[in-house]
C-alpha cells in the first residue's frame, strides 16, 4: 500500500497524468478507496484539488464503486467538489444500499443535495430503507435484485437475468414471486443445469429461509454463517419480498459488532469512528466513565484490608501473597467470562443453559483449582520458612477464589443477556473489580479460621 501511494504522489508532482491514469486503472477498487482515506488523513484539505483530480482520473466504472468504499469524510469532500451532472453520475452507479450508507453518515446539508440528484425512483427507495430501524434488516437491504416469475421457462429466465442483471447488486440467486410473495428461490447454477424449456416452478427452492425487516442485524449476520448463503430474502408480515441482505452487507455488520464487543470487552464506550479519526477529547470520554466507576469501586477493597488489619498485623506473611489470590482470581473470570461472551455472541449459548452451564464451569474450576493450589501450597511453603498454616491458607484460599471467580465469570454475562444488557459489557475490567473484592473477603476469612483469629 505505501510503494502504491509512493507512486501516486511522485506521478501526481511530475503532472504525468497518462502514467498515473495506467497506474490506477490496474488497480482494486477497495485498494483505491484506502489510498484515497490514506492521503486525506495526511494531508485533509491541503491537498483537496490533488484528490479531486485523482479521483477525476478513474475511468467511469471504477469511480462509482471507489467512491462507495471511501470513508464519510472523503465522500464529502468530493460531493463539494462534484458539479450536479457529475454527482448524478456516480449515484446512478451506486447500489441503493451503498447509498444509504452514505446517506446515513454524511451532514444534512450533503444529504439535501444527493436526494436533490436522485431520480423519484431512487428518493423512494432511499427513503423506504431509511424508514427501519438502524439495527434492523431493513436498514442494511438492498431492493436490487432479480426476480422471476414461476411459469418463465429457464431460458426466460436467463434472458431476464440477462437484460436487468447489469444494475442489480447480485445474480447468483434470484428470487421467485407472485403479487410480490416470495414463493421460491433459484441459483444460476441450478438454471444452468435444469433443461432450457424448464418451468422455473420445477426447478425452483421452495424451503424458504429467509427474515423479516425489523429483525435484528447481527442476527441476520450470523445467518449467513450459519447457512453459507450468499444473499439472504427480506419479507414483510405477509412474506412479500421487500429486499435482500447480501454477504458484503453481512460481514460489514460482524465487524462492526465485534468491533463494538471488543470496546465494551476493555470497558470503552463504543464509537463508529476509526483510531485516527476520534478526536482525544471523544477518546478521553469514552473511556472515563468507567475509569472512575473502576477507580471507586477500589474503595471497597480498602475498606475490606482496614476490615482486616488486625489478621494482617498478627500474620504480616499474608501480605505478599494477596495479589497471588486476587490476581490468580481476576484471570479465572476473565477467562469464564470471554468463553461465555462469545458463545452467547454466536448463539452457541442461551440462557436457558444456564444451570448446565454453570454446573460445568464448577467441574472446569475443580480440576483447574486444584492444580494451582497445589503449586502456589508447595512455593508457599518453601518461601515461608516451612509455615504449614500460610500454605494451608493459600491452598484453600486458591481453591475457593478459582470456583469462587469461574462462577462468576460464567454467571454475570448470562445475567446480563437475561435483563436485556449486552454481555460484553461483563468482561475483563468488571469481572476483576467484583472477584477482587470477594477474592479478599475469602482470604482473609479463611485466614482468621485457620489461625483462630
Amino acid at each position: 500500500m505505501d510503494g502504491l501511494i509512493d507512486s501516486i504522489e511522485y506521478l501526481m508532482q511530475k503532472r504525468d497524468y497518462v502514467r498515473l491514469r495506467q497506474l490506477i486503472e490496474g488497480e482494486n477498487e477497495a485498494d483505491l478507496a484506502a489510498v484515497f482515506d490514506e492521503l486525506f488523513d495526511r494531508y485533509g484539505g491541503e491537498k483537496r484539488d490533488t484528490l479531486v483530480v485523482l479521483f477525476r482520473l478513474l475511468p467511469k466504472d471504477m469511480a462509482a464503486e471507489t467512491f462507495s468504499l471511501m470513508n464519510s469524510e472523503m465522500q464529502e469532500e468530493l460531493i463539494g467538489t462534484f458539479s450536479d451532472k457529475e454527482l448524478r453520475e456516480i449515484l446512478d452507479e451506486l447500489y441503493i444500499d451503498d447509498t444509504v450508507d452514505m446517506i446515513e453518515e454524511l451532514p444534512a446539508n450533503v444529504v439535501a443535495r444527493i436526494l436533490k440528484n436522485s431520480t423519484t425512483g431512487e428518493r423512494k427507495a432511499i427513503n423506504e430503507i431509511l424508514r427501519y430501524p438502524r439495527d434492523s434488516a431493513g436498514s442494511i437491504m438492498t431492493i436490487e435484485y432479480v426476480s422471476l416469475h414461476k411459469d418463465m421457462t429457464v431460458s426466460e429466465a436467463f434472458e431476464k437475468i440477462r437484460k436487468v442483471g447489469v444494475n442489480k447488486e447480485t445474480i447468483y440467486t434470484c428470487y421467485v414471486t407472485e403479487n410480490r410473495r416470495l414463493i421460491g428461490v433459484v441459483t444460476v447454477k441450478g438454471l444452468f443445469m435444469a433443461e432450457e424449456d424448464a418451468r422455473i416452478f420445477d426447478v425452483m427452492e421452495t424451503n424458504l429461509i429467509c427474515v423479516d425487516t425489523h429483525e435484528d442485524k447481527e442476527v441476520v449476520a450470523n445467518m449467513f454463517a450459519k447457512y453459507d448463503f450468499l444473499a439472504l430474502p427480506v419479507v414483510d408480515k405477509d412474506m412479500r419480498l421487500v429486499g435482500i441482505v447480501t454477504f458484503d452487507d453481512a460481514m460489514e455488520v460482524i465487524q462492526e459488532e465485534n468491533t463494538e464487543d471488543v470496546r465494551k470487552m476493555a470497558a470503552i464506550a463504543p464509537s463508529e469512528e476509526t483510531y485516527f479519526r476520534t478526536g482525544v477529547f471523544k477518546h478521553a470520554r469514552n473511556r472515563v466513565l468507567w475509569l472512575l466507576i473502576f477507580m471507586i469501586s477500589a474503595f471497597i477493597t480498602q475498606r475490606l484490608l482496614t476490615h482486616y488489619e488486625n489478621i494482617l498485623l498478627a500474620v504480616p506473611t499474608l501480605v505478599p501473597l494477596m495479589p497471588m489470590i486476587t490476581d490468580t482470581g481476576g484471570n479465572c473470570g476473565s477467562q469464564s467470562s470471554t468463553m461465555i461472551i462469545r458463545g452467547l455472541a454466536l448463539s452457541e449459548i442461551r440462557f436457558s443453559d444456564f444451570f448446565k452451564l454453570v454446573f460445568k464451569e464448577f467441574r472446569i474450576a475443580i480440576m483447574v483449582s486444584s492444580v494451582l493450589a497445589v503449586v502456589a501450597g508447595i512455593m508457599t511453603y518453601f518461601l515461608c520458612d516451612r509455615d504449614i498454616l500460610t500454605a494451608v491458607v493459600i491452598v484453600a484460599a486458591i481453591i475457593c477464589t478459582v470456583i469462587m471467580a469461574k462462577l462468576i465469570g460464567a454467571a454475570l454475562p448470562m445475567l446480563a443477556k437475561r435483563v436485556g444488557l449486552d454481555p460484553a459489557l461483563m468482561a475483563s475490567p468488571l469481572i476483576t473489580t467484583i472477584v477482587d473484592c470477594c477474592s479478599i473477603f475469602i482470604y482473609f476469612n479463611i485466614a482468621a479460621y485457620v489461625f483462630n483469629l
